[in-house]
């Protein structure tokens, strides 16, 4: 009897042990990370346009304009922007995606320019995703609004094998912001009318009540793989996360079950 309650003691001890040991690391979470409840990427920068950055906390906007935005005003010259949005930090783990779901991006702009050229690489409103150093996605806004209002842009990118796993440290998210046109040149210019060109670029911190953030399918990564290659992501046959130790769990609970027959065995000899 007392090796029995000495087998149960000792299993339930490494099955606390094992069971717990998610719940502590979800605990020490990140918020600057991507996670399956965490997976909105935060945009921040500077109030002229001179840096931006992101990440994953929508409470963090330490070093971001106060003001929600950052802008560049120009002359008589081509109104023109090349701004790249990086992670801040590196990726502390892979994050993984689901291969059938969409990243959603949103962002928020103010122009005020003469038409770009359609025919011109790079001069209507282009977004571009890398995963690290490679462009993996682009796309042309070409019918963005350049009177000066406020305008919400928003791009659903269905996920490709290209994009399902992104390497920690290595391919971190960018996204690249291209515009030129040139400036406004009304009659009513100079006399009538301010007419400076304006390129504004919205963080999510704004009260305009613009968007500015990516919304990542991410996915659980489980001990085989993030989807179907031997394992379940999220909505998988298999625990959420992968829980970690879970055969270990079965077997201790196995070898309890063990203990207590044999004991039942002893007493009735």
């Amino acid at each position: 009897m007392q090796r029995a309650v000495i087998g149960l003691s000792l299993a339930f001890f490494l099955l606390s042990s094992v069971v717990a040991a998610p719940v502590s690391a979800q605990a020490a979470d990140d918020p600057r990370q991507p996670s399956v409840d965490n997976p909105h990427m935060h945009f921040w920068g500077t109030g002229d346009l001179s840096s931006c950055w992101t990440h994953f906390d929508s409470n963090d906007s330490t070093g971001s304009s106060e003001e929600g935005y950052g802008e560049r005003t120009y002359g008589s010259g081509q109104v023109e922007i090349s701004l790249s949005c990086r992670m801040q930090d590196n990726l502390k783990e892979n994050m993984y995606l689901n291969p059938n779901g969409t990243i959603l991006i949103e962002v928020g702009v103010q122009i005020f320019s003469d038409d770009c050229d359609q025919e011109q690489q790079g001069s209507c409103l282009t977004l571009t995703l890398r995963k690290g150093n490679l462009a993996i996605a682009s796309r042309v806004f070409p019918a963005t609004d350049n009177g000066g209002n406020d305008e919400q842009i928003r791009w659903e990118l269905p996920v490709d094998r290209n994009m399902t796993e992104w390497n920690k440290t290595v391919e971190e998210p960018t996204l690249d912001i291209e515009y030129s046109a040139p400036p406004w040149n009304g009659i009513d210019c100079g006399w009538l009318s301010d007419c400076t060109g304006v390129f504004r670029f919205y963080y999510s911190n704004n009260q305009d009540g613009i968007d500015a953030e990516v919304n990542w399918p991410v996915i659980n990564m489980t001990e085989n793989g993030p989807d179907g290659e031997g394992g379940e992501g999220e909505g998988g046959t298999s625990l959420p996360g992968g829980l970690p130790g879970f055969g270990l769990a079965a077997g201790l609970g196995s070898l309890a079950l063990a203990a207590v027959a044999g004991s039942s065995r002893l007493s009735r000899d």
